[in-house]
């Protein structure tokens, strides 16, 4: 776009030019129809290719006793059209989103449309509420664009959002949106049945109505698009040139942004959330663009990017289907293949950007010094908080107790019921407080060494690959138990750290590099995750589901004393790397003038953040946002020295998590809410305020 030089008339599209970008539409129009032809073939019917070609030319018989004419159109061709309309809804909307935030990593995915419009059909599905699909498609729309109006609000679109701020913002809404919607899974069991296997994204459908109906909405959309491709073009240049040419900018980010969210909101509709293929297909076209260079105007490009969708959907399934086989692959949703394809694009990308910064300078800019007396204070005030958040654990659930009962329960001279209730609840208390002084101990030094306040182990994937570590052992059966959770769930924390640190070592460990690379990994683990989930017992999907959201429920304290071991190392190491950790948190030449190897002291530092983050799995689950509030407050509250901070963040992160598991069993009790959903939910809306702080 950068030879643009006005609307009218736009150089390089000529005829010849023209003629090359309609000759690749063409192209991806015939590759989607060769695709489309290959995923009619597959199935568990048995009726094949020969089958189909037989009752083309008339021949009407049936197979293994079900007649062709059924299983083509009440199986084969719904499945094969909802991929192509939720292909070009997808492509066309993560072009549009990425032309008018001007950042390659916007999609509907990465800007928590997809996890808004879920979320809002699973609360649809929880309360009862019977609608029709044109309704159902409404509810979607307004959760997606609620949601991506908060993330767009947050970051901005006006000179183009910083990736890594663009991606840990929608990141941390779809976090906390997810969070509530698991909540809604796991508290509503019987009304929202088949919604986890279904919010992974599945192109199974009851006939071919719910595809016909969708058709004339996306090309109605879609010419809506076509027809702002000469604003977009100018817009690419930047608001004041476009401004200067008469490009109304508002109103083409406010239509661009609604026809988006409306084409997300149809294909979350029809398929579920379909992961990603709003985030690769735009970046495909944009590489094929490198060389053929009319297909970067936005008349070629957004149709280009629906056709590469529907074909990367379609291929998605196919792909599946042939590996697996059509019966093995019935359980497997569409959405983690294409998620694990969209997570490999974010790394990619990652790769090739340069680290900004933009997301880090004014947070830390605002903490003033503070005394030695308010940090002493601080840490009295926090402590017997936490003594009181522990006694209140004790004391609450669905039986309500007194002090007096602990003591009796010390003596070991309590009632039964009494002592089977702090039995339960004591391991639970403690668990909770030592994970989550361990994950404000990882936040505290993942924050300082990344120089990034908003960052934290969650986000990372550090925890995603724990938690991958602990369902691989759960639905394999391995033999060893608690210990061989204990063992794997470290080891592929750890192995997710030193992949990311791999990948995101090229001339130095830069800091939005690591964060982008990391959270195209915890993507992609979380998706093998889900997929080995389904794969596993059903009657086990509940039950691991609750552990992945993060929760303290049958802890024992031969769970709690390995993260109480690995803290007792971790801190005073941490503690020890004190000064090397505030001179990385200040810039990239600071160390190196005071004499310290930043490469090897960041590394370090991010293998104990590692470590601490992983084994904390074990205590706990996976729970996010402890890493990140934590160690925020502390900062503002004792300024920046991290000698003072990491004290301070440990004793709030033990408090946060011991608070929100109580909580969880006592709001809604004899049920409970996970702590690691009551943390999303509490600590998603403080990132929202912080990032909007940090705006600017």
């Amino acid at each position: 776009m950068n030879d643009t030089a006005a609307p009218r008339p736009l150089p390089g599209v000529g005829l010849g030019r023209g003629a090359s970008g309609a000759a690749a539409l063409a192209v991806l129009l015939v590759a989607v129809v060769v695709t489309g032809l290959w995923h009619v073939t597959q199935g568990t019917s048995g009726v094949g290719f020969w089958d189909l070609l037989r009752h083309l030319f008339g021949a009407r018989e049936d197979v293994g006793g079900v007649p062709v004419t059924d299983v083509l159109t009440g199986s084969r061709l719904p499945r094969m059209l909802a991929g192509i309309a939720v292909g070009v809804a997808l492509g066309v909307g993560g072009a549009l989103l990425q032309s008018v935030t001007r950042n390659a990593l916007a999609a509907p995915d990465t800007l928590a449309v997809t996890a808004g419009s879920y979320f809002a059909l699973c609360a649809v599905a929880a309360f009862g509420l019977a609608v029709p699909l044109w309704a159902s498609g409404a509810v979607a729309f307004g959760g997606g664009l609620l949601a991506a109006g908060l993330v767009l609000g947050l970051v901005g679109t006006a000179s183009g959002a910083g990736s890594t701020r663009l991606i840990l913002a929608g990141s941390a809404v779809a976090m906390a949106l997810d969070a509530a919607s698991a909540m809604l899974l796991i508290l509503f069991k019987e009304s929202t049945t088949g919604l986890y296997a279904w919010g992974s994204g599945s192109l199974a459908q009851l006939n071919i109505d719910a595809a016909m109906r969708a058709a004339p909405v996306i090309v109605v959309v879609l010419a809506i698009a076509v027809l702002l491709a000469r604003r977009l073009d100018v817009l690419g240049l930047g608001d004041d040139t476009a401004a200067s040419l008469g490009v109304p900018i508002r109103s083409t980010r406010v239509i661009a942004v609604f026809c988006a969210v409306l084409l997300t909101s149809i294909s979350v509709t029809l398929a579920g959330p379909i992961a990603f293929v709003g985030l690769a297909a735009p970046v495909v076209v944009r590489l094929v663009a490198n060389r053929i260079g009319v297909l970067s105007r936005h008349g070629f490009l957004i149709p280009a990017c629906g056709l590469v969708g529907a074909l990367l959907v379609l291929l998605a399934d196919d792909v599946l289907r042939a590996v697996l086989g059509a019966q093995a692959a019935a359980s497997i949703p569409t959405g983690i293949p294409t998620s694990l394809l969209g997570a490999i694009v974010i790394v990619i990308l990652a790769l090739r950007l340069r680290d900004s910064g933009a997301a880090r300078d004014a947070p830390r800019a605002r903490v003033a010094t503070r005394s030695r007396r308010r940090f002493l204070t601080v840490v009295v005030v926090a402590a017997s908080l936490l003594v009181a958040a522990v006694l209140a654990g004790l004391l609450a659930g669905s039986l309500w107790l007194r002090i007096g009962d602990i003591a009796l329960w010390l003596q070991s001279s309590a009632p039964d019921l009494i002592g089977r209730a702090l039995d339960d609840r004591a391991p639970r208390v403690a668990a909770a407080v030592v994970a989550g002084a361990a994950l404000a101990l990882a936040g505290t030094v993942v924050q300082g060494t990344v120089r990034n306040p908003l960052a934290e182990p969650g986000v990372l994937g550090i925890t995603a690959g724990a938690g991958l570590g602990a369902v691989i052992v759960v639905t394999s059966g391995a033999a060893g138990g608690r210990p061989a959770l204990i063992v794997t769930a470290v080891a592929m924390g750890l192995g997710t750290f030193a992949l990311i640190a791999l990948l995101a070592w090229r001339g130095g460990l830069l800091p939005d590099r690591f964060l982008l690379i990391g959270i195209g990994c915890g993507y992609a683990l979380s998706d093998i995750s889900t997929f080995l989930l389904l794969r596993a017992d059903p009657w086990d999907t509940p039950r691991i589901l609750t552990w992945l959201s993060g929760t303290t429920y049958g802890r024992s304290f031969a769970d709690v004393l390995p993260v109480a071991l690995v803290l007792l190392l971790a801190t005073p190491a941490v503690l020890g790397m004190r000064r090397q950790l505030d001179l990385l948190a200040i810039d990239e030449d600071t160390p190196r003038i005071f004499g310290v190897r930043r490469e090897g002291a960041r590394l370090a530092l991010l293998t104990i953040a590692a470590v601490v983050a992983a084994v904390s799995v074990i205590a706990v689950g996976v729970v996010g946002f402890v890493g990140l509030v934590a160690p925020h407050i502390a900062r503002g509250l004792v300024g920046v020295r991290h000698g003072r901070i990491i004290p301070v963040a440990m004793l709030l992160g033990g408090l946060l998590v011991c608070v929100a598991d109580a909580l969880g069993r006592t709001l809604i009790a004899p049920s409970q809410i996970p702590a690691g959903l009551m943390m999303a939910l509490v600590g998603a809306p403080y990132f929202v305020w912080l990032l909007r702080r940090s705006r600017g």
